[in-house]
């Protein structure tokens, strides 16, 4: 059974996600890769502000192709998760609570996972044209001189992923 989710993610909802589920978010969603998040953590360290509030949001590992005509955003397919895995602790302490990916994280990211209650969700890798479909809007907000890796705020609609980390630190790994 197939849940939906609207964005900013309820922490009732976020925590009522269990291994294996599948979900269709609706809303906004953030693209951030290794590059975004290096600069999130130096942005932090700064204690400067934010490009977005992180509370109910979530953040897409994925850096896309350019859009073609009449598309909002090119190809759009997840990227290894893995390498987020020392900044997204640290993101989560702001707030961060959901996470989109592919792959497995680190059993250290997991315990960080389950102690802030937040959830990592996988998108199917190879399929980034499709994933694309479920993409409205597109619009950079932060750091545009990293092209294809800066920070997008995405409009979607029924974008389609899978509990593979719940906020109690389960884990389909």
């Amino acid at each position: 059974m197939e849940k939906k989710l609207s964005t900013p993610v309820s922490d009732l909802d976020r925590q009522a996600l269990k291994i294996g589920d599948e979900v269709l978010i609706t809303g906004v969603i953030y693209t951030a890769r290794d590059a975004a998040h290096i600069n999130l953590v130096d942005t932090l360290a700064k204690s400067e502000p934010l490009p977005f509030d992180f509370i109910g949001q979530v953040v897409y590992y994925v850096g896309p192709t350019p859009a073609k005509p009449n598309q909002a955003i090119g190809s759009c397919g997840p990227t290894s998760s893995y390498r987020m895995d020392k900044y997204s602790p640290i993101l989560m302490a702001e707030g961060l609570k959901v996470m989109i990916g592919k792959g497995e994280r680190s059993p250290e990211l997991i315990a960080e996972v389950k102690k802030h209650q937040a959830v990592y969700l996988m998108a199917i890798g190879g399929i980034g044209a499709l994933l694309s479909k479920t993409v409205k809007k597109s619009e950079v907000i932060a750091y545009p001189e990293l092209g294809a890796e800066a920070i997008r705020r995405l409009e979607v609609i029924d974008f389609p992923a899978i509990v593979a980390i719940d906020s109690k630190g389960n884990s389909i790994f």
